[in-house]
């Protein structure tokens, strides 16, 4: 309308070149301009705020401990957790915390005092948490595959009193200064400790666990959050799945994941049961699917690649599962329309607690874009900002910030850290309310929804683990032959948006640089989610006019710009040739040796099922993800495919011996 007004003007005047129509014209059309802009940003402004309009009380007179003691007086007999044949009610769960809970209070576990918990994913782990909770201290979840210089810098970085642990992890810790608790063969002393509820020390202000991600200065760093917070979390999730205790939850993710806190307090302080299944199902999507029909799950959490895996499988029309949550990546496929349960995509970093944004995502037969991210949970608010904190139009790009009750207390001995990412809140009038700034790009949809639109930094996700390069680059620069490197995430098409490291390395003059040793430089430091699977070589890393690395420059790598430690070796069967190829498609590579090994090459469990499931619909053949393990090579891998189908030549058709043999 506006542009008519103009146009109408213009021609109105047109005859008479001294009239000063056309400028009083301009003018009062510039004033309507400016008048409309303002009107059109105050809306824009209304909006905006409607959007962020979350508030919605909740309880923080109750922190974790006292709420699953609620739930175990209430409900002694109803089944808390279950993994394999083994299961634990609310009543057995309680007591056994509260006399771990007594034991560390003797040792000196109160308020905001860390204590390690470095186990196995398991029914006890999960008790120990608990325990530290019931103590009144924070529990610092350790993954046991950690290398152990990784182990011994976040003992050191908590300060740590206490480590709880098993037997069997003893051996691979590092030397620390912490006092060791075993839950299995300190038994008979825990045992001796009373079984009632501990005073609750601990308020809704003091932490409830510190959890680490990845840094950019070449160490981890620490994610403090509150009791207050996690509340939050617990009290939106249960009223937005309407949980209650006849929910069957499922709890998959590594305890150092942040996932886990999401898939573990919100069921067990209203009284559902959490499921544990084992390690090879928990990565399978076949197996993962029969498991969670048949323990009647009705809510559960996958991480974003896995889920869309399990998403693309068949379904029955009817089954317990009420919801499919996925997050920690994004989300490149929407659900099928005959899906028995609803998808939720859900975003969030460790420093908000878990979860920021959520929101169904619904079947359409033509997509124009990926799923969006939601909105924002209750309590918690999402501006998208440019470079001077200005709130961005709707539509257009920005960095998302997040506000809110979620936010976390800070990075753990940061404080110049914390300063930078948790910034002074430019729109609220709260003493000390912040901002953290997230370094994601995305933008307000004109639904409320946000599309999620990647990094304005280099840091990158992979499998839900959120990963710094420059912390990869750092350890590998600390080798004697590498002179300089950078690394950075790739999909491939196969990959169908699941992304693999590639670093780029320049060698030190003279130096050959040898990929298994690289590796294992990266191994002593760094967890096998952060070692790249492929190394290119180069003269120099190519760099802009300004002197910074231009990582749009870097060679996609290739069989001539791939470092290797040997000749490539050619597969000499079919059968080598059939699995060689199944493996090179499964990873994105043009071609694989037969000496390679799968796992060195940047397999993992989820990629190694997609190629158990390609050997069984091609040559046949069942196997577990226990066999690719033990035989992780090609040639290893082809002898045990070869044996398999020895045994089962007889009763094989001419035909299939000839699809063999194609």
């Amino acid at each position: 309308m506006v542009g008519h007004e103009l146009d109408g003007s213009a021609s109105e005047h047109a005859s008479d070149p001294m009239s000063s129509g056309p400028l009083v014209a301009t003018a009062a059309t510039s004033e309507r301009l400016q008048m409309g802009t303002s009107l059109l940003r105050k809306i824009e402004e209304r909006q905006l705020a409607a959007w962020n309009a979350t508030q919605h009380p909740y309880r923080r007179d109750d922190c974790v401990p006292q709420l699953v003691a609620q739930r175990a007086a209430t409900q002694p007999d109803a089944v808390a957790l279950v993994a394999d044949d083994r299961m634990l009610t609310y009543r057995e769960v309680n007591r056994r915390a509260n006399q771990l809970a007594h034991y560390l209070r003797a040792l000196g576990v109160g308020p905001d005092i860390l204590v390690a918990v470095c186990m196995e994913r398991s029914l006890d782990m999960v008790v120990a948490l608990l325990g530290v909770l019931k103590a009144g201290g924070a529990y610092v979840p350790l993954d046991t595959s950690y290398p152990p210089l990784r182990l011994a810098f976040m003992l050191e970085d908590t300060q740590s009193r206490v480590l709880v642990t098993q037997q069997s992890q003893l051996e691979r810790l590092p030397a620390h200064n912490a006092k060791v608790v075993c839950l299995d063969t300190d038994a008979a002393l825990l045992a001796a400790q009373s079984m009632g509820d501990p005073m609750p020390v601990a308020t809704a202000a003091d932490l409830a666990y510190v959890i680490y991600t990845s840094g950019s200065t070449g160490q981890p760093k620490g994610v403090q959050i509150t009791h207050e917070s996690l509340l939050n979390l617990i009290f939106w999730h249960q009223q937005a799945f309407a949980v209650t205790a006849a929910d069957r939850a499922t709890q998959l993710a590594g305890p150092a994941f942040d996932a886990a806190v999401w898939e573990l307090w919100p069921y067990l302080t209203i009284g559902a049961s959490v499921c544990l299944p084992d390690e090879d199902t928990r990565v399978a999507p076949v197996r993962l699917r029969d498991w969670l029909l048949k323990q009647q799950i009705t809510i559960t959490f996958l991480p974003t690649a896995l889920a869309e895996a399990v998403m693309a499988l068949d379904w029955p029309r009817q089954t317990a599962l009420r919801y499919l949550l996925t997050g920690a990546d994004t989300l490149h496929h929407y659900p099928p329309p005959d899906l028995p349960f609803t998808l939720v995509n859900n975003y969030g970093p460790t420093e908000n607690t878990v979860v920021t944004t959520s929101g169904p995502v619904l079947p359409t037969m033509q997509p124009d874009a990926l799923p969006s991210i939601g909105r924002p949970i209750a309590n918690t608010q999402i501006y998208i900002l440019d470079e001077q904190l200005h709130r961005v139009p709707i539509g257009e790009i920005g960095e998302l910030y997040i506000g809110g009750a979620s936010l976390s207390r800070g990075y753990l001995h940061r404080p110049d850290l914390t300063t930078e990412r948790f910034i002074r809140h430019p729109f609220s009038d709260e003493p000390g309310a912040q901002l953290y700034r997230t370094g994601d790009l995305a933008r307000f949809l004109v639904d409320g929804q946000i599309a999620f639109l990647g990094r304005a930094d280099t840091q990158i996700k992979i499998r839900g683990y959120r990963i710094e390069p420059d912390e990869i680059v750092s350890v590998l620069n600390s080798h004697p032959a590498i002179d300089a490197s950078v690394v950075v995430a790739m999909a491939t098409e196969e990959s169908a948006g699941d992304k693999s490291l590639v670093a780029y390395i320049v060698p030190t003059s003279g130096s050959q640089p040898n990929v298994t040793v690289l590796q294992e430089h990266l191994r002593t430091r760094l967890p096998d989610y952060m070692i790249p699977m492929v190394f290119v070589k180069l003269d120099a890393l190519p760099l802009t006019p300004n002197g910074k690395i231009d990582r749009g420059a870097l060679p996609t790598p290739d069989v001539k710009n791939m470092l290797r430690d040997a000749v490539l070796a050619t597969p000499r069967t079919p059968i080598e040739e059939r699995i060689a190829e199944i493996v090179a498609t499964t990873l994105g590579l043009k071609q694989v040796g037969i000496d390679d090994n799968f796992f060195l090459l940047g397999g993992h469990s989820l990629l190694g099922t997609q190629v158990i499931v390609r050997i069984a619909d091609t040559l046949g053949v069942e196997l577990s993800l226990h066999t690719l393990f033990e035989s992780p090579t090609i040639a290893e891998l082809s002898l045990v495919v070869e044996r398999l189908i020895l045994t089962k030549l007889d009763a094989m058709s001419d035909d299939e011996i000839q699809r063999l043999l194609a």
